[in-house]
């Protein structure tokens, strides 16, 4: 089973917004056995629409649109069905129903004629009921393939597709199965990791994949099965998953359908009854920020000194001037020093430090771009390591940010 997802839309091609919906269908239809074979954005022009659809029918079994249902002119992939299927819109009641009670009961503008013109559908078409919009969803099957059309509008086509489509596609298909395991790795590179695991990969059975998804210090490993029998694709991702872990030792922290390595820290803070602080340079915030995103973060979060200037590391922070100077700001020495004085300001268990150069010039350093020092301070010691993390700004601070989180993490399970 081989399905394409289509965007329509100029906002999307122009870069106004980001297609967010087809990484949303392609990971449910991935869930029930339907493979996405492409994605393809076209513009809000028929002929581009009427041409993206044609190749797509002669290449998959289920074809899904999104965009292009809303009452403007612009809005043209009604009109274009209408077109490719040779068919015309009529109106359907319940459609015009459902509109009608909207703009009563949550519109505060009065309905108008445009509106109405929602209820208008192809006649071929079957009508998705579209819950919190008033643009339906659209099944259209015709030589051996489906067509979906469903509202560009995110929160709409999320609901329709749990509502109606996956529902509806499971009924019509008889699909296999496709089994996915990801595990989460920090502190190794791809290339590294492939060297420890070439044994086990070469041996995996033949219809187990492996697929390596590296990514700002961490590498995530995911393991696909793919088949007719359930059961078998279980045991075969379950008992491969038993062989690898030992293989890749403590650079594994989890699995990536259950938690980030953040919700991991934030949970064993929990669970032990700990506090955290944080004190950053040149991650300029970044960790506090996804602490703090958090549900229930101030049960461990106590706060952060965002101390980007020198001036900030000595009069808040406590760090020595002299220290500073013999070191530079970008040293262990002053990560260390950040560090015990972040956790003694805010009188936590544990506490982050990092500062480092994420150019593109050295400011107040002599260290190198790219250099990045992270202290991590414990009730009983202080650890602090450097890296060299490359020359892009925003790779560096992610980086860092990735490897503070994997370093506290080390440190909280030894307790």
């Amino acid at each position: 089973m081989t399905a394409e997802i289509i965007t329509i839309g100029d906002e999307i091609l122009i870069g106004q917004i980001i297609d967010t919906n087809s990484a949303y269908i392609a990971k449910e239809l991935n869930k029930i056995g339907i493979s996405v074979y492409q994605i393809t954005s076209v513009q809000d022009e028929s002929a581009h629409i009427l041409a993206a659809l044609a190749e797509a029918k002669s290449k998959v079994d289920i074809v899904i649109v999104t965009g292009g249902l809303g009452p403007t002119k612009d809005d043209i992939t009604k009109h274009t069905f209408c077109t490719f299927f040779n068919d015309v819109l009529v109106e359907d009641k319940k459609v015009l129903e459902h509109v009608e009670f909207l703009f009563a009961k949550h519109i505060s503008t009065p309905i108008s004629d445009v509106n109405r013109m929602q209820a208008l559908l192809p006649s071929k078409a079957t009508v998705l009921h579209n819950a919190h919009g008033t643009a339906p969803g659209m099944w259209i099957h015709e030589d051996d393939t489906t067509f979906i059309s469903l509202p560009g509008v995110p929160f709409e086509m999320k609901n329709l597709m749990k509502a109606e489509v996956l529902p509806k596609l499971t009924t019509f298909y008889k699909r296999p199965y496709i089994i996915h395991r990801t595990i989460v790795t920090y502190g190794l590179g791809e290339s590294a990791i492939a060297q420890k695991i070439e044994t086990w990969e070469d041996e995996l059975p033949s219809f187990v994949r492996l697929a390596y998804l590296p990514n700002l210090g961490k590498v995530r490993l995911r393991l696909t099965a793919k088949g007719p029998d359930y059961d078998v694709l279980l045991r075969a991702i379950e008992n491969e998953h038993k062989k690898l872990l030992p293989l890749l030792g403590d650079i594994v922290y989890g699995l990536e359908d259950e938690e980030t390595i953040e919700e991991v820290v934030a949970k064993l803070l929990v669970v032990k009854g700990c506090t955290l602080s944080t004190a950053e340079s040149c991650t300029g915030g970044k960790i506090a920020a996804i602490l703090t995103s958090m549900p229930g973060a101030s049960a461990y979060f106590k706060g952060s000194v965002v101390s980007y200037a020198t001036e900030t590391k000595s009069k808040v922070l406590q760090v020595p001037t002299n220290l500073i100077e013999k070191h530079s700001v970008v040293s262990k020495e002053v990560a260390k020093a950040m560090a015990t004085g972040v956790q003694q300001l805010m009188k936590t268990d544990f506490a982050i430090a990092t500062t480092g150069n994420a150019g593109p010039t050295k400011g107040d350093s002599d260290a190198e771009v790219g250099t990045v020092c992270i202290a991590v301070a414990t009730p009983k010691d202080v650890f602090v390591e450097k890296f060299q993390m490359g020359t892009h700004r925003e790779r560096i601070v992610q980086k860092a940010v990735n490897k503070a989180f994997e370093l506290l993490q080390k440190e909280i399970i030894k307790m």
